[in-house]
């Protein structure tokens, strides 16, 4: 091995245990932070799943119940309505007795005996309850007490089934919290563990900028003023205006920052990674003061760029700013913009 390649080694395998050692000095670090961040998630992930559990399982049992409830509510309706018609049977064939007792009688007393308005009215006459029979009159009062039993079971079951209604709807808004804090720390996760991929990518990609350099490997050709560089890029990215904030997202159904630009540039046959810093690198650096419709710029700093827009004239940007928001214009100035990059 020659002196000159024993040294190019050396300095590759310096570059790269420099890399090795920052990543491991510096917790603080975007990836060690995000790692962090998702492992705190997925534990709170895990305590949440054995509370959705729970949550569902009272929310079926409160819901059994209140179907219990409205079938005995439903069966006492049925017996109230038997003892109703039998009630009623028991009346007609009394009075039908009665008319038969009194048919050979004086017609006053009939007309005392069927002047009353009510059946109670009249089994309230003592003598007629008598010649009528007791055991006649005893069937009727069974009947009737029978019935406001009924009555008074239904006035239960019907405030048990208001207690048990809502206690389905208590259990219902619960479980809809839990669950609901379910799908985001799931959506959380889903976000950070693409993050972190993108910025290991990153890594990986300075990495070997790194080892290049080391080298002795080409560096990126000097801008060339004239360059128009690519204004058609802006008219691309207006399709996408009111598009949604996605974390991870590079697709016409939703972007994040960088998924924009590379889906926006994809379209003219320039390919680029997912994420600001690696773009940025990948990037003919261009001073903000030169910069052109259609080229990018990065907020941040030299090490690191924690966003990229589109330039699109004047201080103006279109971006995929945040959660929550959508693509759309943005201010140039006064955000932490350092520096601006041309394909």
């Amino acid at each position: 091995m020659t002196g000159t390649w024993r040294a190019a080694l050396a300095l590759v395998v310096g570059a790269c245990l420099l890399s090795l050692l920052f990543a491991a000095a510096a917790p603080a670090s975007p990836i060690a932070h995000k790692k962090a961040r998702l492992k705190a998630v997925q534990a709170r992930l895990e305590t949440v799943y054995t509370q959705v559990e729970v949550a569902v399982e009272k929310y079926n049992q409160a819901t059994s119940r209140l179907g219990s409830v409205e079938l005995q509510i439903k069966q006492n309706q049925h017996l109230l309505d038997v003892a109703a018609q039998n009630l009623k049977t028991a009346n007609k064939q009394l009075k039908a007795r009665a008319e038969n007792i009194y048919k050979a009688r004086d017609v006053g007393i009939v007309d005392v005996l069927f002047g009353a308005d009510t059946f109670d009215e009249l089994i309230t006459q003592l003598d007629m309850m008598n010649r009528i029979g007791n055991s006649d009159v005893d069937t009727v009062k069974a009947i009737a007490a029978y019935r406001r039993d009924i009555k008074d079971r239904r006035l239960k079951l019907e405030a048990d089934r208001d207690v048990a209604a809502q206690l389905v709807a208590e259990r219902a808004a619960q479980k809809n919290q839990i669950v609901a804090l379910e799908n985001k720390l799931e959506r959380m996760t889903t976000g950070l563990k693409a993050e972190i991929k993108r910025l290991l990518r990153q890594a990986a990609l300075a990495a070997r900028r790194a080892a290049r350099l080391a080298l002795g490997g080409p560096l990126p050709p000097p801008l060339d003023p004239n360059s128009p560089g690519h204004p058609e890029i802006v008219t691309i990215a207006q399709r996408y205006f009111g598009v949604p904030y996605v974390w991870g997202g590079a697709g016409p159904g939703g972007f994040d920052c960088s998924g924009l630009t590379m889906y926006c540039y994809a379209q003219i046959g320039i390919s680029m990674y997912h994420g600001a810093t690696v773009q940025q690198q990948q990037s003919i650096p261009v001073a903000l003061s030169d910069m052109r419709p259609g080229d990018l710029v990065f907020f941040g700093n030299s090490s690191f760029s924690h966003h990229v827009a589109i330039y699109a004239g004047g201080a103006s940007v279109i971006e995929a700013p945040h959660t929550g928001d959508v693509v759309r214009y943005g201010a140039l100035n006064g955000r932490g913009a350092w520096i601006g990059g041309r394909f």
